[in-house]
């Protein structure tokens, strides 16, 4: 779970007299991540060491003269690059005193801003879009300078991305009310150029934010309405030639961050690594007005993971650098450290669990929801296969591979090669962290079967299952991709071991598992024991009458008469009731095990019931008959919710009742096929009441008999009356 560590002042501020600004320009990092470079919006570079807030070295130009962009600092040549007035490019070195000495040369255009990353070349990016490396444009500074943007169009923001060994210059501009995303390629040249998507009228982002990964780029923006939206961006984009429109670029709500009355007025947004974002100048959710915080977004749940109260004004600006983040507030630039480690829902609420003892040494596993809000001991499933009981490698002496080679191999080799590389490494006697490891197997075998529909190895993705390492927010993919290629295997292997599977999933896994012909599922090979339960249940004689938590047939036939309509006899609808309701299963053996699964995965109903009405009339209706067939049965025989072996409860088929009603009741309500079936849910529902009366008759004598004292010494034969009044 990411967390905020106490912070500390790297240096004083001096804002503007209005507090409009907090004064700095920009932040670069150094040599290396202890040394910063800090520029303020007047005449002032400042290089601060980190560890101990330590001033190593300040430079400023004259008076009358403005530095117009953030200092950097080029590791190439050890040397800084300002510029001051638009257009003079300030060079020096650490050791120079005065600023004004130093190298500098004036261009023709006026530049927005100069940017570099540790090991390249400084580029400079011009007010009207043109980009240049430092070098060539020092070789002859007086050249002319394209004007790439329109006439009254204007950059708003920009930043430097490496992708591979490439550079792109990544930059938005606005034009009347529209905003344009601009990727630069340097070595070679090419220029992609979108439109984003407007949001409400006259509504322009506060803050931009850019990151590389999986070969695109992802844009970050925040509105101030709240809403942080994703555009994602491949770098091999085509680019766009002279006069031509700009591309549409979609983007995707990330969050929707809580604004209080009113809009933002200086806030901004940050990625720190793929499931987190720092916001500052959002208010806290559960803070009152008035208080300006700094927190840590989780971007795959949508929880606030972490927050910091930050004293005096808030000017929406932040950096961050190795694991800091730097924020100017009051009068103050502060560093907060932070850390964002790998995320999972089960590790929000609990760290996962893993047990390493010397005898076993049995996998982590991921803990039930029994274990991560009640701390109960987790108890191993039967099926749950150990790696001490797993065939040991042929040869000891072969070298052990790593988990890098297990990987690479994994990326290109065919699927029988990768079972078995895979099943050797997992049996190593000698791992001694298994999860961080299947974690990474299971995402590199998901990203190459996605990219590869020729390539699936079902069984390596059930035994990396079956290891308990895994949870959904590890491997978000694998429940679908097992629904695509119809694994309806691996699918119950993941609702018995993910305790975090989401809603939206657990209602997508109803509709395929309902929906599979029963022929096709009786083809799947699934977990024995959940099979030899419904074989157990559906053998159950027919015939077999009891009364069991208020309700037998005898009862139905009571109810039901009474929905019988006037002009009939009771002994006419003795007639037409008198047999027991329907004994016989109505879905094939395999597809109840699936629908069992569902039955016994974790939810909560506000999130599933929206889901839960994308189910068609005619899958409600199977799925309730089959909820009463288990029901009827239940009622009949309550062993048959057997101790150890996996099977629903009745209190979860009951409420799936519920929720399926929920969902559907006035759909079933004007549905002929339903009507049968929802009077005799009715029926279950009068029974229970029915029970729920005598046993309120008889309350009172159950109490008197607790308070009786029971004889120590009744002899070998004992007669007591007890009366009750």
């Amino acid at each position: 779970m990411a967390a905020l560590y106490e912070g500390y002042t790297l240096c004083g501020l001096v804002p503007d007299q209005n507090l409009s600004s907090s004064g700095i320009q920009g932040i670069e990092e150094e040599r290396d991540s202890d040394h910063v470079v800090v520029t303020d919006s007047t005449r002032s570079v400042t290089l601060y060491k980190v560890s101990d807030q330590k001033l190593l070295g300040s430079w400023t130009v004259k008076q009358g003269q403005t530095l117009t962009c953030s200092a950097v600092f080029n590791s190439q040549t050890k040397e800084y690059v300002v510029v001051s007035d638009n257009k003079v490019i300030r060079i020096w070195k650490e050791e120079d005193i005065l600023l004004d000495k130093a190298f500098k040369a004036t261009v023709s255009s006026d530049i927005w801003m100069v940017h570099c990353v540790r090991g390249g070349e400084p580029v400079v990016l011009f007010k009207r879009g043109a980009v240049r490396l430092l070098d060539s444009l020092l070789a002859a500074p007086q050249q002319p300078i394209e004007e790439v943007l329109n006439q009254e169009e204007t950059i708003r923001w920009s930043n430097i991305i490496v992708a591979e060994t490439q550079q792109f210059v990544i930059f938005t501009t606005e034009q009347k009310g529209d905003h344009f995303l601009y990727l630069q390629r340097l070595n070679p040249n090419t220029l992609q150029r979108y439109r984003l998507e407007r949001e409400e009228p006259g509504v322009s982002s506060l803050s931009f934010s850019a990151s590389y990964r999986d070969k695109h780029i992802h844009l970050l923006y925040l509105y101030p309405n709240g809403h942080v939206y994703q555009s994602v961006v491949s770098v091999q984009g085509l680019a766009v030639e002279e006069g031509a429109q700009a591309l549409p670029l979609p983007r995707s709500l990330l969050l929707g961050l809580p604004v209080g009355d009113g809009l933002l007025e200086a806030a901004s947004a940050m990625v720190l690594d793929e499931a987190h974002v720092a916001v500052v100048g959002v208010p806290h959710p559960s803070a009152g007005a008035g208080k300006d915080f700094l927190c840590i977004w989780n971007t795959n749940f949508q929880t606030l993971q972490a927050g910091k109260e930050m004293a005096g004004k808030i000017y929406g600006q932040l950096w961050s650098f190795s694991n800091k983040l730097f924020i100017p507030h009051g009068k103050t630039l502060s560093i907060i450290p932070f850390e964002c480690p790998k995320s999972s829902l089960a590790s929000a609420l609990g760290k996962l669990r893993q047990a390493k003892t010397e005898e076993s040494k049995a996998p982590a596993s991921v803990p039930s929801w029994n274990n991560i809000l009640h701390g109960e001991k987790a108890q191993p499933s039967r099926t749950v296969e150990t790696r001490k009981t797993r065939t040991t490698r042929k040869t000891q002496s072969t070298p052990s591979v790593t988990i890098d080679q297990v990987l690479d191999l994994i990326k290109t080799a065919p699927v029988e090669e990768v079972q078995k590389e895979v099943e050797g490494f997992l049996s190593r006697a000698d791992l001694q962290d298994l999860q961080p490891s299947v974690g990474q197997l299971a995402s590199t075998l998901m990203s190459r079967s996605l990219n590869d529909p020729a390539f699936y190895s079902p069984s390596t993705l059930a035994q990396l299952v079956h290891t308990q390492c895994l949870c959904h927010s590890v491997c978000p993919d694998l429940v679908l991709l097992a629904l695509e290629k119809k694994d309806y295997f691996l699918c119950q292997l993941c609702l018995q071991f993910f305790p975090d599977i989401p809603e939206a999933v657990t209602c997508a896994c109803l509709k395929a598992f309902i929906s599979v012909p029963d022929v096709d599922a009786e083809k799947a090979r699934l977990e024995p024991d959940s099979i030899s339960f419904m074989e157990t249940l559906i053998s159950r004689d027919r015939g077999q009458v009891g009364v069991q938590n208020g309700f037998s047939p005898t009862s139905c036939e009571e109810d039901c008469s009474d929905n019988v309509s006037g002009h009939q006899t009771r002994t006419e609808a003795k007639e037409k009731t008198s047999a027991p309701p329907e004994q016989i299963c109505p879905v094939g053996l395999h597809k109840a095990v699936l629908l069992n699964e569902i039955l016994q995965t974790a939810y909560s109903d506000t999130f599933l019931l929206p889901h839960l009405k994308d189910l068609s009339s005619q899958h409600v209706v199977l799925f309730l008959q089959y909820l009463q067939f288990l029901y009827l049965k239940y009622s009949q025989d309550d062993s048959l919710q057997m101790h150890g072996c996996r099977s629903p409860s009745l209190a979860q088929v009951m409420d799936w009742v519920c929720l399926l009603l929920d969902a559907h009741f006035t759909v079933l309500v004007m549905t002929p096929e339903a009507k049968g079936l929802l009077l005799n849910l009715h029926s279950f529902v009068r029974s229970q009441v029915r029970l729920v009366s005598e046993l309120g008759k008889i309350e009172s004598s159950l109490q008197e008999l607790k308070k009786i004292k029971v004889k120590n010494d009744v002899g070998q034969y004992s007669i007591e009356v007890i009366e009750l009044f």
